[in-house]
């Protein structure tokens, strides 16, 4: 990959059915097929009014992306979810590049995502804590974890 990695950010009701479609066909690459782990990747989210779609796109093709949703109504905390990156754009970047811009948008609020346990310390590097026990999603070990919004959960 050797051109510009452009960076993409559109609330779901502003999405082109190609932009989406591709985004939808990254998580499906990532998530079912790559980690063999089938499951009901289009969940009804990724179109309500308070969805946001952060991408990366690079010689034509979205090779990164992520989503975040308001999880109140008043907007008052966040969610990322269905971060990936297509396998030969690993190691450049692009991750950090779509939680920073993902997080600039979420300020001080509180913001959860259920992390794959094998990626709880790149979320920390982000600011991320355990807000939980480890529980099996789809039969991925995750972790829920929490940024701002007061003390994270501690056990005693």
């Amino acid at each position: 990959m050797t051109a510009t990695a452009a960076l993409h950010r559109a609330w779901a009701l502003d999405l082109d059915l190609r932009t989406l479609y591709d985004l939808l066909r990254l998580r499906v690459d990532v998530f079912v097929v790559e980690q063999a782990c089938p499951y009901p990747e289009l969940d009804g989210r990724d179109l309500l009014p308070g969805t946001r779609h952060l991408w990366i796109e690079q010689d034509g093709q979205i090779v990164c992306t992520l989503r975040l949703m308001e999880e109140h109504d008043d907007g008052s905390s966040y969610r990322i979810g269905r971060l990936c990156t297509r396998p030969d754009a690993r190691g450049h970047g692009h991750t950090t590049r779509l939680l920073r811009t993902a997080l600039a948008e979420v300020g001080s609020s509180p913001c959860r995502l259920s992390a794959q346990s094998h990626l709880v310390d790149m979320y920390a590097k982000h600011g991320f804590t355990p807000d939980g026990e480890e529980f099996i999603e789809d039969g991925i070990p995750h972790v829920p974890m929490r940024r701002g919004g007061g003390e994270p959960w501690r056990e005693v």
